[in-house]
């Protein structure tokens, strides 16, 4: 195979996963590679995602570049992925999942419990907000952009009480010594897909890729699936007031996921759990519990964050 080019975003935490991805092609498949650059919608403004009207605003361009023949393969964050993509492409869950758990970075150390009353909390999820709303009402969510290191920046210079982000980014960045606190999915269900990686390419060429199957975990792979067929039964997009967190637990499949009101003063919480031998056996099991969310009045909570099932 000639050299694979593997198309990224720019920032720090993107990189670092392309690159992870290019060091796992080159001593688990023996291909050579080499990372490609580009810039996404998401990248381009400093609107809030939700106002840029762009279905997949951190991979759209990337699946260009696939399109084009500017690139090869291309990484993402499986938590930016929209469940619904274009029909010419595939997209593999890789690797281990790093724990998909979110964490609190706050200025003075403070846990989320010991934060003071009116604490400045900055992050851009409408499912990190409604949650942290509903754990302390008087929390003040302020809106923040921008990569993992200018959010640390932000906090660190007192703009804000606290920041939570995904604990896997700040791992990965070599930032664990600034979490203050791991945070309970009791709390803050983590978002659909968070700390799994995914590459996309061409479903043309899905022969020529079966080294992918190197790289997959099978546990995550079908984790992710679960994950992200709920997520397409309650909407196809992933900007959404909704939490999930699928892992196998003593041989079974166990996923806890909720849908809550965008002030946190109502949600829906649902588990279940199976024993999944296979992909459709995951997907079945993510419908199940949005059919159960469905049924208690998710929707219903959807449209009050302004959101509708389609």
């Amino acid at each position: 195979m000639t050299l694979l080019r593997i198309g990224t975003r720019g920032s720090a935490l993107a990189r670092w996963q392309a690159n992870h991805v290019r060091e796992a092609l080159g001593t688990t498949c023996g291909v050579e590679s080499e990372i490609v650059v580009v810039k996404t919608s998401g990248d381009k403004t400093s609107a809030p995602v939700e106002q840029i009207g762009v279905i997949g605003v951190f991979t759209k361009e990337l699946e260009d570049a696939l399109l084009d023949g500017r690139a090869d393969w291309a990484v993402h964050s499986m938590k930016d992925v929209p469940t619904e993509f274009s029909e010419l492409c595939r997209v593999a869950t890789v690797f281990e999942r790093e724990d998909p758990r979110d964490a609190l970075v706050s200025f003075r150390g403070e846990t989320l419990e010991n934060l003071p009353r009116g604490a400045r909390i900055g992050t851009s999820s409408l499912r990190r907000a409604s949650q942290l709303r509903q754990f302390r009402p008087d929390f003040q969510i302020i809106e923040i952009r921008g990569n993992v290191d200018t959010r640390l920046r932000k906090v660190a210079e007192g703009e804000y009480d606290a920041v939570v982000l995904a604990k896997a980014g700040i791992v990965r960045l070599g930032h664990a010594s600034r979490v203050a606190e791991v945070l309970s999915p009791e709390i803050v269900l983590p978002a659909v897909g968070q700390g799994a990686l995914g590459v996309e390419f061409m479903a043309s060429r899905e022969k020529e890729f079966r080294l992918v199957d190197q790289l997959i975990d099978r546990n995550t792979m079908l984790a992710v699936n679960a994950e992200r067929a709920l997520l397409a039964d309650i909407q196809g997009g992933c900007r959404l007031p909704l939490g999930a967190w699928a892992r196998l637990e003593a041989g079974e499949m166990v996923i806890d996921a909720c849908v809550l009101a965008a002030d946190g003063t109502e949600s829906i919480r649902r588990r279940r759990k199976k024993v999944c031998h296979n992909e459709r056996d995951a997907e079945t099991l993510g419908k199940e519990v949005a059919g159960e969310l469905l049924g208690a009045g998710a929707e219903r909570l959807l449209h009050l964050a302004g959101r509708s099932v389609a």
